[in-house]
């Protein structure tokens, strides 16, 4: 995708990568937050403002390929899927439990169902659209 033409647009693209960016980067460090959706928003923040941000965060080591695969249409690998229902799983029951108000902890549920409802069935396993692919 081309950059954008204005120089505010490309500007105000760059601002929104550079904080997607940084959610990120916090999501490595806190447990629960997603890492590579952030970097999904911000590769695609920056090519529209600067190729040259969006080639980094294609080119990081572990984040990159996850980014490829994304644009790719190839989901994710299953070991991620269950790896990202089973954080759910883990802190919102945590979070249930000691949340103080019954408005709460349903807020809590219902925002973890609705996760792993649409990590399980609209987000494709890698492994299957490969397979589909090579048939």
């Amino acid at each position: 995708m081309a950059p954008a033409k204005s120089r505010i647009a490309r500007g105000a693209w760059g601002i929104v990568g550079v904080l997607a960016v940084a959610l990120g980067g916090i999501g490595v460090i806190v447990p629960g937050l997603p890492t590579t959706v952030f970097f999904i928003i911000a590769a695609w923040a920056f090519s529209k403002s600067s190729p040259r941000l969006e080639a980094w965060v294609l080119g990081l080591p572990r984040i990159g390929p996850m980014v490829h695969d994304h644009r790719n249409g190839l989901g994710m690998p299953r070991r991620a899927k269950f790896l990202a229902t089973a954080m759910i799983v883990l802190f919102a029951g945590g979070s249930t439990w000691l949340a103080d108000s019954s408005v709460l902890r349903s807020a809590i549920l219902a925002a973890s169902a609705i996760g792993i409802t649409y990590i399980t069935l609209r987000v494709p396993s890698k492994e299957r659209v490969l397979a589909e692919r090579a048939t």
